[in-house]
Protein backbone atom coordinates (compact mmCIF):
# COMPACT_ATOMS: atom_id res chain seq x y z
CA UNK A 1 0.00 0.00 0.00
CA UNK A 2 2.87 2.56 -0.42
CA UNK A 3 2.04 6.12 -1.47
CA UNK A 4 3.58 8.88 -3.17
CA UNK A 5 3.12 12.14 -0.75
CA UNK A 6 1.17 15.11 -2.53
CA UNK A 7 3.03 18.43 -2.04
CA UNK A 8 -0.12 20.28 -1.60
CA UNK A 9 -0.20 21.61 1.60
CA UNK A 10 -3.74 20.31 2.83
CA UNK A 11 -5.76 22.51 5.88
CA UNK A 12 -7.23 19.50 7.36
CA UNK A 13 -9.23 20.53 10.45
CA UNK A 14 -11.20 18.91 13.61
CA UNK A 15 -14.87 18.33 12.89
CA UNK A 16 -16.09 18.79 16.82
CA UNK A 17 -18.47 22.02 17.73
CA UNK A 18 -18.39 22.89 21.26
CA UNK A 19 -21.90 23.75 23.10
CA UNK A 20 -22.96 26.96 23.38
CA UNK A 21 -23.10 29.18 26.42
CA UNK A 22 -26.47 31.12 26.27
CA UNK A 23 -26.89 33.96 27.95
CA UNK A 24 -30.25 34.38 28.21
CA UNK A 25 -33.43 32.25 28.40
CA UNK A 26 -35.29 33.11 25.23
CA UNK A 27 -31.68 32.13 22.94
CA UNK A 28 -31.44 28.78 25.23
CA UNK A 29 -35.16 28.15 23.52
CA UNK A 30 -34.36 28.94 20.70
CA UNK A 31 -32.09 26.05 20.71
CA UNK A 32 -34.45 23.38 20.60
CA UNK A 33 -34.45 23.01 24.58
CA UNK A 34 -31.94 20.00 23.43
CA UNK A 35 -30.00 18.38 25.89
CA UNK A 36 -26.78 16.17 25.49
CA UNK A 37 -26.35 12.54 25.18
CA UNK A 38 -24.58 9.75 27.15
CA UNK A 39 -23.02 7.40 24.45
CA UNK A 40 -24.90 5.14 26.48
CA UNK A 41 -27.87 6.43 26.16
CA UNK A 42 -27.66 7.48 22.80
CA UNK A 43 -26.99 4.07 21.80
CA UNK A 44 -30.19 3.00 23.58
CA UNK A 45 -32.14 5.15 21.44
CA UNK A 46 -30.49 4.07 18.48
CA UNK A 47 -31.11 0.52 19.43
CA UNK A 48 -27.60 -0.93 19.72
CA UNK A 49 -26.98 -4.80 19.85
CA UNK A 50 -25.47 -6.11 22.75
CA UNK A 51 -23.28 -9.37 23.83
CA UNK A 52 -21.91 -9.40 20.02
CA UNK A 53 -18.42 -11.16 20.07
CA UNK A 54 -16.63 -8.02 19.06
CA UNK A 55 -13.07 -8.14 18.52
CA UNK A 56 -12.26 -5.38 16.22
CA UNK A 57 -9.51 -3.20 16.85
CA UNK A 58 -10.18 0.41 16.23
CA UNK A 59 -7.95 2.91 14.50
CA UNK A 60 -8.31 6.81 15.63
CA UNK A 61 -6.69 8.97 13.35
CA UNK A 62 -5.08 12.08 14.89
CA UNK A 63 -3.14 15.93 13.59
CA UNK A 64 -2.85 17.22 16.77
CA UNK A 65 -3.93 17.38 20.50
CA UNK A 66 -3.51 14.89 23.10
CA UNK A 67 -5.24 12.64 25.78
CA UNK A 68 -4.38 12.16 29.20
CA UNK A 69 -5.62 8.62 31.43
CA UNK A 70 -7.08 10.51 34.09
CA UNK A 71 -9.73 12.09 31.64
CA UNK A 72 -10.27 8.66 30.30
CA UNK A 73 -10.87 6.57 33.81
CA UNK A 74 -13.21 10.06 34.74
CA UNK A 75 -15.00 9.44 31.77
CA UNK A 76 -15.34 5.62 31.56
CA UNK A 77 -16.28 5.71 35.63
CA UNK A 78 -18.68 7.79 34.83
CA UNK A 79 -20.31 6.13 32.20
CA UNK A 80 -20.23 2.79 34.92
CA UNK A 81 -17.76 0.92 32.21
CA UNK A 82 -13.87 -0.32 32.73
CA UNK A 83 -11.26 2.10 30.40
CA UNK A 84 -10.15 0.73 26.96
CA UNK A 85 -6.87 -0.32 26.11
CA UNK A 86 -5.55 2.74 24.17
CA UNK A 87 -2.20 2.60 22.22
CA UNK A 88 -0.28 6.14 20.71
CA UNK A 89 1.37 4.89 17.39
CA UNK A 90 3.55 7.69 16.07
CA UNK A 91 3.02 7.63 12.53
CA UNK A 92 5.92 11.04 11.17
CA UNK A 93 6.82 11.97 14.61
CA UNK A 94 3.22 13.67 15.40
CA UNK A 95 2.83 12.32 19.21
CA UNK A 96 0.11 12.62 21.62
CA UNK A 97 0.76 15.98 22.91
CA UNK A 98 -2.00 17.51 25.55
CA UNK A 99 -2.85 20.78 26.36
CA UNK A 100 -2.01 22.14 29.89
CA UNK A 101 -4.68 24.54 29.84
CA UNK A 102 -8.39 24.00 30.05
CA UNK A 103 -8.03 25.43 26.10
CA UNK A 104 -10.09 27.05 23.60
CA UNK A 105 -12.90 26.98 21.11
CA UNK A 106 -10.97 24.96 18.64
CA UNK A 107 -8.67 23.06 21.41
CA UNK A 108 -8.09 19.77 19.49
CA UNK A 109 -7.24 17.64 22.85
CA UNK A 110 -11.33 18.17 22.54
CA UNK A 111 -11.19 16.00 19.44
CA UNK A 112 -9.16 13.42 20.55
CA UNK A 113 -11.45 12.88 23.56
CA UNK A 114 -14.47 13.03 21.71
CA UNK A 115 -12.93 10.34 19.57
CA UNK A 116 -11.31 7.82 22.00
CA UNK A 117 -14.55 8.15 24.41
CA UNK A 118 -17.29 7.54 21.79
CA UNK A 119 -16.02 4.72 19.76
CA UNK A 120 -14.86 2.70 22.90
CA UNK A 121 -18.23 3.63 25.18
CA UNK A 122 -19.86 2.49 21.76
CA UNK A 123 -18.02 -0.77 21.83
CA UNK A 124 -18.41 -1.59 25.56
CA UNK A 125 -22.42 -1.26 25.13
CA UNK A 126 -22.82 -3.67 21.88
CA UNK A 127 -19.90 -6.02 23.40
CA UNK A 128 -19.83 -5.73 27.49
CA UNK A 129 -16.22 -5.64 26.39
CA UNK A 130 -13.38 -2.92 26.57
CA UNK A 131 -12.15 -1.73 23.60
CA UNK A 132 -8.64 -1.87 21.72
CA UNK A 133 -8.01 1.62 21.05
CA UNK A 134 -4.70 2.54 18.43
CA UNK A 135 -4.62 6.18 17.98
CA UNK A 136 -2.27 7.01 14.98
CA UNK A 137 -0.51 10.61 15.11
CA UNK A 138 0.23 12.01 11.78
CA UNK A 139 0.42 15.28 9.73
CA UNK A 140 -0.84 12.90 6.64
CA UNK A 141 -4.49 11.52 7.11
CA UNK A 142 -3.67 9.13 4.42
CA UNK A 143 -0.49 7.91 5.89
CA UNK A 144 -2.04 7.07 9.23
CA UNK A 145 -4.75 5.48 7.06
CA UNK A 146 -2.07 3.38 5.46
CA UNK A 147 -0.39 2.57 8.78
CA UNK A 148 -3.60 1.18 10.33
CA UNK A 149 -4.30 -1.47 7.70
CA UNK A 150 -0.68 -2.44 7.81
CA UNK A 151 -1.06 -2.78 11.59
CA UNK A 152 -4.64 -4.87 10.99
CA UNK A 153 -6.85 -2.24 12.60
CA UNK A 154 -10.28 -3.45 11.60
CA UNK A 155 -12.17 -0.31 11.80
CA UNK A 156 -10.56 3.39 11.00
CA UNK A 157 -11.98 6.47 12.29
CA UNK A 158 -10.83 10.17 10.89
CA UNK A 159 -12.46 13.25 11.90
CA UNK A 160 -10.33 15.69 10.22
CA UNK A 161 -10.61 16.52 6.54
CA UNK A 162 -10.82 19.59 4.22
CA UNK A 163 -13.11 20.45 1.61
CA UNK A 164 -12.36 18.99 -1.76
CA UNK A 165 -10.75 22.39 -3.27
CA UNK A 166 -8.19 22.54 -0.37
CA UNK A 167 -7.42 18.80 -1.38
CA UNK A 168 -6.93 18.83 -4.89
CA UNK A 169 -7.64 16.18 -7.24
CA UNK A 170 -4.01 13.88 -6.98
CA UNK A 171 -4.26 14.68 -3.10
CA UNK A 172 -8.16 13.30 -2.99
CA UNK A 173 -7.08 10.28 -5.54
CA UNK A 174 -3.73 9.54 -3.46
CA UNK A 175 -6.33 9.09 -0.04
CA UNK A 176 -9.18 7.01 -2.26
CA UNK A 177 -6.27 4.96 -3.32
CA UNK A 178 -5.02 4.43 0.44
CA UNK A 179 -8.25 3.85 1.24
CA UNK A 180 -9.09 1.23 -1.09
CA UNK A 181 -6.13 -0.69 -0.33
CA UNK A 182 -7.29 -0.24 3.58
CA UNK A 183 -10.83 -1.91 2.41
CA UNK A 184 -9.17 -4.77 0.18
CA UNK A 185 -7.21 -6.17 3.54
CA UNK A 186 -10.24 -5.84 5.45
CA UNK A 187 -10.15 -2.39 7.34
CA UNK A 188 -13.32 -0.23 7.32
CA UNK A 189 -12.87 3.50 6.85
CA UNK A 190 -15.34 6.35 8.49
CA UNK A 191 -14.93 9.62 8.05
CA UNK A 192 -16.50 12.83 9.49
CA UNK A 193 -18.54 15.06 6.76
CA UNK A 194 -17.85 18.38 7.59
CA UNK A 195 -19.32 20.96 10.13
CA UNK A 196 -19.84 23.81 7.74
CA UNK A 197 -23.01 22.80 5.90
CA UNK A 198 -23.14 22.50 2.71
CA UNK A 199 -20.19 25.18 1.58
CA UNK A 200 -17.57 22.70 3.71
CA UNK A 201 -15.95 26.20 4.58
CA UNK A 202 -14.92 26.84 0.90
CA UNK A 203 -15.09 29.13 -1.89
CA UNK A 204 -18.69 28.31 -3.11
CA UNK A 205 -22.54 27.19 -1.79
CA UNK A 206 -21.95 23.58 -2.57
CA UNK A 207 -18.49 21.70 -1.84
CA UNK A 208 -17.94 18.45 0.00
CA UNK A 209 -15.49 16.86 1.99
CA UNK A 210 -12.17 15.12 1.67
CA UNK A 211 -11.66 12.13 2.72
CA UNK A 212 -15.58 11.65 3.43
CA UNK A 213 -15.81 11.81 -0.30
CA UNK A 214 -13.42 9.09 -1.42
CA UNK A 215 -15.80 6.40 -2.48
CA UNK A 216 -14.17 3.74 -0.06
CA UNK A 217 -14.71 5.73 3.03
CA UNK A 218 -18.36 6.16 4.51
CA UNK A 219 -19.08 9.80 4.88
CA UNK A 220 -20.51 10.57 7.59
CA UNK A 221 -22.86 13.19 8.35
CA UNK A 222 -24.71 14.66 11.84
CA UNK A 223 -28.22 15.22 12.72
CA UNK A 224 -30.31 16.95 15.91
CA UNK A 225 -31.23 14.28 17.83
CA UNK A 226 -33.71 14.67 20.62
CA UNK A 227 -35.78 11.79 22.56
CA UNK A 228 -38.35 12.05 20.55
CA UNK A 229 -37.20 13.50 16.71
CA UNK A 230 -33.97 13.61 14.00
CA UNK A 231 -33.80 16.39 11.59
CA UNK A 232 -30.89 17.59 10.00
CA UNK A 233 -27.96 19.56 12.09
CA UNK A 234 -27.93 22.99 10.87
CA UNK A 235 -27.31 26.08 13.22
CA UNK A 236 -28.01 28.67 10.66
CA UNK A 237 -30.65 27.65 8.94
CA UNK A 238 -31.24 29.53 5.40
CA UNK A 239 -26.93 29.85 5.46
CA UNK A 240 -24.64 27.36 3.17
CA UNK A 241 -21.72 28.66 5.62
CA UNK A 242 -23.03 28.06 9.04
CA UNK A 243 -22.69 25.51 11.53
CA UNK A 244 -24.00 22.23 10.29
CA UNK A 245 -23.64 19.13 8.75
CA UNK A 246 -21.72 18.58 5.14
CA UNK A 247 -23.12 16.91 2.58
CA UNK A 248 -22.82 17.38 -1.40
CA UNK A 249 -21.69 16.16 -4.50
CA UNK A 250 -18.26 15.37 -5.07
CA UNK A 251 -16.34 17.01 -8.19
CA UNK A 252 -13.67 14.45 -8.37
CA UNK A 253 -15.31 11.27 -7.65
CA UNK A 254 -17.96 9.95 -9.97
CA UNK A 255 -20.96 9.07 -8.81
CA UNK A 256 -20.92 4.95 -7.59
CA UNK A 257 -23.37 2.44 -8.86
CA UNK A 258 -24.12 1.09 -5.42
CA UNK A 259 -25.73 4.44 -4.04
CA UNK A 260 -28.94 3.19 -5.06
CA UNK A 261 -31.48 6.21 -4.92
CA UNK A 262 -29.36 9.01 -4.37
CA UNK A 263 -31.11 11.99 -6.05
CA UNK A 264 -29.63 13.92 -9.17
CA UNK A 265 -27.41 16.42 -8.14
CA UNK A 266 -29.51 19.47 -7.67
CA UNK A 267 -28.54 22.57 -5.57
CA UNK A 268 -30.96 24.22 -3.50
CA UNK A 269 -30.13 27.64 -4.27
CA UNK A 270 -29.07 28.96 -8.09
CA UNK A 271 -26.03 30.76 -6.62
CA UNK A 272 -24.30 27.06 -5.86
CA UNK A 273 -22.53 24.96 -8.71
CA UNK A 274 -22.63 21.53 -7.28
CA UNK A 275 -20.39 18.62 -8.45
CA UNK A 276 -22.07 16.08 -10.18
CA UNK A 277 -20.48 13.07 -8.66
CA UNK A 278 -20.31 10.83 -5.33
CA UNK A 279 -23.04 11.72 -2.86
CA UNK A 280 -22.12 12.78 0.49
CA UNK A 281 -22.77 11.72 3.12
CA UNK A 282 -23.31 7.57 3.58
CA UNK A 283 -25.13 7.29 6.89
CA UNK A 284 -25.71 10.07 9.61
CA UNK A 285 -25.72 10.30 13.61
CA UNK A 286 -26.17 13.38 16.23
CA UNK A 287 -23.60 15.52 16.12
CA UNK A 288 -25.52 18.84 16.44
CA UNK A 289 -23.53 20.09 19.55
CA UNK A 290 -26.71 21.06 21.67
CA UNK A 291 -27.99 17.53 21.26
CA UNK A 292 -24.25 16.36 21.36
CA UNK A 293 -22.11 13.84 23.95
CA UNK A 294 -21.20 13.68 26.79
CA UNK A 295 -17.32 13.34 27.51
CA UNK A 296 -14.19 14.21 29.74
CA UNK A 297 -11.28 16.68 28.52
CA UNK A 298 -8.76 18.75 30.97
CA UNK A 299 -10.39 17.47 34.66
CA UNK A 300 -13.78 18.20 33.69
CA UNK A 301 -17.02 17.25 32.39
CA UNK A 302 -18.36 19.22 28.77
CA UNK A 303 -20.74 18.60 26.19
CA UNK A 304 -19.00 18.46 22.51
CA UNK A 305 -21.07 18.08 19.43
CA UNK A 306 -19.64 17.49 15.33
CA UNK A 307 -19.74 15.47 12.65
CA UNK A 308 -16.29 13.97 14.12
CA UNK A 309 -18.73 12.35 16.70
CA UNK A 310 -20.26 10.26 14.13
CA UNK A 311 -17.26 8.91 12.89
CA UNK A 312 -15.78 7.13 15.83
CA UNK A 313 -20.18 6.29 16.80
CA UNK A 314 -19.82 4.09 13.78
CA UNK A 315 -16.53 2.72 14.47
CA UNK A 316 -17.29 1.59 17.79
CA UNK A 317 -20.64 -0.29 16.08
CA UNK A 318 -18.86 -1.65 13.31
CA UNK A 319 -15.55 -3.19 15.81
CA UNK A 320 -18.14 -4.55 17.50
CA UNK A 321 -19.13 -6.91 14.79
CA UNK A 322 -16.03 -8.91 13.83
CA UNK A 323 -12.71 -8.40 12.52
CA UNK A 324 -11.49 -7.76 8.57
CA UNK A 325 -15.06 -6.46 7.09
CA UNK A 326 -13.37 -4.81 4.39
CA UNK A 327 -16.05 -2.49 2.12
CA UNK A 328 -19.25 -2.99 3.27
CA UNK A 329 -20.61 0.75 1.57
CA UNK A 330 -22.46 -1.29 -1.19
CA UNK A 331 -24.04 -3.99 1.72
CA UNK A 332 -25.61 -0.47 3.63
CA UNK A 333 -26.77 1.44 0.56
CA UNK A 334 -28.57 -2.12 -0.10
CA UNK A 335 -29.82 -2.19 3.21
CA UNK A 336 -31.73 0.76 3.45
CA UNK A 337 -34.18 -0.30 5.96
CA UNK A 338 -31.63 -0.64 8.61
CA UNK A 339 -31.52 2.80 9.18
CA UNK A 340 -33.51 5.86 9.82
CA UNK A 341 -34.43 8.11 7.12
CA UNK A 342 -33.96 11.51 8.24
CA UNK A 343 -36.75 13.74 5.98
CA UNK A 344 -36.47 17.22 7.63
CA UNK A 345 -34.10 19.84 7.82
CA UNK A 346 -31.25 21.10 5.52
CA UNK A 347 -27.31 22.06 4.91
CA UNK A 348 -28.02 25.20 3.10
CA UNK A 349 -27.36 24.24 -0.60
CA UNK A 350 -29.64 20.46 -0.06
CA UNK A 351 -32.44 19.46 1.82
CA UNK A 352 -33.61 16.33 3.11
CA UNK A 353 -36.42 14.24 1.47
CA UNK A 354 -37.76 10.61 1.57
CA UNK A 355 -34.84 8.27 0.81
CA UNK A 356 -31.37 9.37 0.47
CA UNK A 357 -30.06 12.91 0.27
CA UNK A 358 -27.10 14.94 0.64
CA UNK A 359 -27.60 16.07 3.91
CA UNK A 360 -28.50 12.54 5.89
CA UNK A 361 -27.26 9.79 3.09
CA UNK A 362 -29.67 6.84 4.19
CA UNK A 363 -29.86 8.03 7.30
CA UNK A 364 -29.39 7.09 11.21
CA UNK A 365 -28.11 3.83 13.08
CA UNK A 366 -30.75 1.30 13.94
CA UNK A 367 -27.82 -0.48 15.69
CA UNK A 368 -29.72 -4.51 15.89
CA UNK A 369 -30.51 -4.62 12.21
CA UNK A 370 -27.00 -3.18 11.43
CA UNK A 371 -25.54 -6.11 13.06
CA UNK A 372 -27.74 -8.57 11.61
CA UNK A 373 -26.31 -7.52 8.05
CA UNK A 374 -23.00 -8.53 9.48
Amino acid sequence: MSRAKASRVIHNKPYFRRRKVFTDEARAAKASGTAPWSVPALCAAYKWPSNLAGGGVIAIVELGGGWVQSDMDAFFQSIKQPSPGITDVSVDGTKNSPNQSTGSQDDPDYEVALDIQVAAAAYYVATGKPATVRVYWSQDIAAAVQKAAQDGCDVCSISWGADEASWGTTAANQMETTATAATAVGMVVFAAAGDNDSSDGGSSAANVDCPASCPHVIGCGGTLKTKTAETVWNDNPGESNGEGTGGGYSTIFPKQSWQTGAPTPSARKSKAKPGSGRMVPDVTGNADPNSGYEIYVHGAATSVGGTSAVAPLYSGLFASFGTKLGFVTPTLWANQSAFTDITKGSNGAYSAAKGPDACSGIGAPIGTKIAALF
